[in-house]
């Protein structure tokens, strides 16, 4: 594609676009260490003046057609930059300089550059686009999007390539060497602690969560490298080893995340991420004080008083504020105004009708188009049957009847109504029991559940039966002791079953925080992120691909490990499974397949869809209005068809597939080293064709896309009422003819709020969710890329990615029209919201739609 130039005496004009550090630089608290002091010929301070600015960064350009006497791409002069210029295209923060290349035909064509900076701070390098290149070759544009660090911290100098797009064995001769040392340094020697400025990616088990010397309540388990506790690997930080267990890391401040993973300067996912650490560091301990001190009522009295937090908020001291950081996130999020301090936005599960969640329709509603859409299963065999070790755990076979069913199957047998395929179970029992008997000797109470729903004729569903588990009293061989619930609506047991119900949620708000959620898309995605990073140069067509849909991951997963499922976290303050939650999902782990993350191959497993050739999608929903699948459907196909377009654009053949060395290092090194520990199982595609690389990077999109939204920013606007969805049972179903009956009777809302998730878990849960479920200014949808059209070169991809954007713009069209048709009950329900989750686009905020293209919250 290089032409042959002639002539001497050219000058190649560039714009280079970079973000200045900032003091409010939230990823840049602390200054970098061991700069200053050792030797190092820079300028002291932040560099306030354009000039100096400029004269401080240089750059060498790298030829891709001339070579020098090694036989590697030809390096030019160094030249710095030359002044400020303005651009129209400038985003927040983003300065643009001129720079000028000397040319002649010795030179050729530029392919990458280096660039140093000779200054102490670091500066966030967006772009350099080259213009004026001879013989009418026109634009050349390199997106860098990285941060550049004192040239001395660095063993090898910075590199960046244009956006050209190659697979490995088509890269230009003379840029071979550069992108083969570029990726040694990323994969790093696997040895010596990180530095923040570091870039090196590598793998590590999940030995951070505890702190063994604070004593054996605060340790906790390594996940991971082991049979018994297998997991997927998270980035290794290279911390010291605990004194009380040299397998587990020592806490601390700094925790090492390659460079890059890092949140972007300026960006409101920054403010986000400190928002949250604010939340944990400064709110949570004075507001545990309010509690302590009694300056807070303990517990909710009535449905008036949680409905209070969003119409009046929770009154606290005049002094109370004073206790806090004084930071204008904390202000933003928290929305204080005077002494009306934790005043929450109505969930939009209450906007419409506040009693909503009450009825049987939106609990059933909500297992299909809720949060946590993607449990619910067919029922193939009655009554349930457990598979758990029958010699450790005694017979677990459900004790639901036909009596408990038959009066609400609509004439029905139970029998028929299996034939029939309309009966569907909600199942947390099997996973949940070896845990239970722990878990319920804190303050936490609970059971193991199932759920059984029909199918109505209507196309809702309605939940028939809800079978309550515990252990038995003299040992866990000895089986459950279960009860049987049925729905009931007048007096005490109409609370009886709002509490069965209940009880039901609690269980399926931790698997869908702990499983749907952090497992099935954080945990899984983190080691394709560090695998494609390792092995797949910027070049390369599949980096490419996958680039976007690993952005922040690392970062937000790190910040979770630090505050949210870690040893006396926010998830184990304010879910039922407490300390044995990051536990609890090895559990699920265990049987985790990539295969079975695919939407199509998900939706069969679970037997909620039957393979059909002649239906739009190739599958038959059972559940025909089933909003989550049914939308999730159309944005599947939609990413598919973008990916297989652009892979064949790359592949001519399998052959090229099987011969590509970084794409071949790049899978073996994600199944072997990322997901080790399932390394074994059959189901792992064996990258040979390009069905299998479509397949693959189809699903990882849908992972870190679609499915990550549907389990993500629905958090508050159905969770923020903690009535809908409690993520904590504190005291066993009341017994007839007890104390605790009889007060159900007298004051039910009363005794029903002193059993799920009390007041001071609730205004914790609820500050976390309401900054996990928004949007930021700056997010990236699907079907958009940083970077416009200059992501690459290459026509095809671009115009294929334009059509996969038109597509989704159609799909949005048709998911609004759905939603408008009131014959489709369970896209809005009793609480009218309709099903918008997967809607590809948003604005910032709480918007309960919007499918950001990765993990970033």
């Amino acid at each position: 594609m290089f032409g042959i130039l002639g002539g001497k005496g050219h000058k190649i004009k560039g714009r280079l676009v970079i973000m200045r550090k900032n003091v409010l630089d939230i990823n840049s608290l602390t200054s970098v260490k061991g700069v200053v002091g050792t030797g190092i010929n820079i300028i002291g301070g932040v560099v306030d003046t354009v000039t100096a600015f400029a004269s401080h960064i240089s750059i060498q350009l790298i030829s891709a057609t001339k070579a020098d006497g090694h036989g590697n791409g030809k390096v030019g002069k160094a030249t710095n930059l030359r002044g400020q210029v303005s651009l129209p295209t400038l985003g927040a923060g983003e300065d643009a300089y001129d720079v000028e290349f000397d040319w002649d035909s010795d030179f050729g064509i530029p392919g990458a550059f280096y660039i140093k900076n000779f200054m102490q701070v670091e500066f966030y390098l967006k772009s350099l686009t080259l213009e004026d290149i001879p013989n009418n070759y026109g634009t050349i544009h390199f997106l860098c999007n990285s941060w550049v660090y004192n040239s001395k911290v660095y063993n090898t100098d910075r590199i960046f390539f244009a956006n050209n797009t190659y697979v490995t064995s088509e890269t230009p001769p003379l840029l071979v060497k550069y992108r083969e040392e570029e990726l040694k340094v990323v994969r790093g020697n696997g040895t010596g602690e990180r530095k923040e400025w570091d870039r090196v990616y590598d793998y590590d088990v999940y030995n951070d969560l505890g702190d063994p010397d604070k004593g054996e309540a605060h340790a906790r388990p390594v996940l991971g490298g082991s049979s018994t506790l297998p997991y997927p690997r998270r980035g290794r930080t290279e911390r010291g080893k605990t004194k009380k267990d040299p397998n587990s890391e020592k806490p601390s401040d700094f925790v090492y995340l390659p460079r890059d993973e890092a949140f972007g300067h300026l960006k409101s996912s920054d403010f986000l991420t400190y928002g949250l650490k604010s939340v944990v560091q400064d709110v949570l301990p004075v507001l545990t004080d309010a509690f302590d001190g009694n300056v807070l009522s303990l517990e909710f009295d009535n449905f008036a008083e949680v409905r209070k937090l969003y119409e009046g908020g929770v009154t606290l001291p005049t002094n109370f504020l004073s206790k806090i950081a004084p930071l204008p996130v904390i202000k933003e999020i928290l929305r204080t105004d005077g002494e009306q301090f934790l005043k929450y936005p109505p969930p939009k599960v209450m906007q419409v009708d506040k009693s909503a969640w009450m009825t049987d329709e939106e609990f059933a509603r909500e297992t299909i188009a809720g949060v946590n859409p993607n449990v619910i299963k067919i029922l193939e065999e009655f009554p349930p049957r457990s598979k758990l070790d029958t010699q450790a755990y005694g017979d677990h076979t459900s004790i639901i009847t036909k009596e408990h069913l038959e009066p609400n199957l609509g004439g029905l047998t139970v029998e028929q109504a299996i034939h029939s395929k309309k009966l569907f179970v909600l199942d947390h029992h099997d996973y949940l029991i070896p845990y239970l008997r722990k878990i319920n000797q804190s303050t936490t109470k609970t059971y193991a559940t199932r759920t059984i729903f029909f199918l109505k004729s209507g196309g809702t569903l309605a939940p028939l039966a809800i079978e309550l588990s515990k252990p038995h009293p003299q040992g866990d061989n000895h089986g459950p002791v279960s009860e049987v619930y049925v729905p009931s609506y007048e007096g005490v047991e109409a609370y009886i079953w709002l509490l069965a119900k209940a009880y039901v949620v609690v269980n399926d708000s931790c698997y869908h925080q702990l499983i749907s959620h952090w497992l099935n898309t954080h945990a899984v995605v983190e080691p394709f992120v560090i695998a494609t990073n390792r092995q797949l140069s910027v070049l390369h067509p599949v980096y490419k691909l996958l680039f976007p849909h690993y952005r922040d991951t690392m970062n937000i997963n790190s910040l979770t490990r630090k505050a949210l499922v870690n040893e006396n976290g926010i998830i184990e303050k304010t879910y039922l499974w407490g300390r044995y939650a990051l536990e609890l999902s090895v559990v699920i782990y265990k049987d985790w397949s990539f295969h079975d993350q695919a939407l199509p191959n998900d939706l069969l497993k679970r037997g909620v869809a039957v393979k059909d050739p002649s239906a739009p999608h190739g599958i038959k929903l059972l559940i025909e209005d089933y909003p989550y699948a049914s939308d999730g459907l159309e944005i599947w196909d939609a990413i598919k068809s973008w990916v297989a377009e652009y892979v064949v654009f790359y592949y001519k053949s399998d052959e090229a597939i099987q011969k590509d060395p970084e794409l071949q290092a790049w899978w073996k090194e994600l199944v072997e080293v990322g997901h080790s520990d399932l390394k074994d199982k059959p189901w792992w595609p064996k990258l040979h064709t390009s069905e299998e690389l479509i397949e693959i990077s189809t699903t990882l999109i849908w992972i870190a896309s679609a499915l990550h939204a549907a389990v993500n920013f629905g958090q508050y606007p159905y969770g923020g009422l903690i009535l809908n969805r409690p993520t904590i049972s504190r005291r066993f179903m009341p017994e007839k003819g007890s104390a605790e009956y009889v007060a159900l009777g007298k004051n039910p809302e009363k005794e029903f709020l002193k059993t799920i998730t009390g007041k001071q878990e609730t205004l914790i849960d609820l500050t976390i969710i309401k900054i996990l479920s928004r949007h930021t200014s700056d997010e990236f949808y699907l079907g958009e890329r940083d970077g416009g059209d200059y992501w690459t070169s290459d026509a095809g991809p671009l115009e294929a990615f334009k059509r996969f954007g038109k597509k989704l713009a159609e799909i949005e069209q048709k998911l609004v029209q759905k939603n408008n048709n009131e014959s489709l009950r369970n896209r809005t329900g009793p609480a009218k919201m309709p099903y918008t989750l997967l809607y590809p686009s948003s604005e910032e905020g709480l918007t309960f739609r919007g499918i950001p293209n990765s993990i970033s919250i």
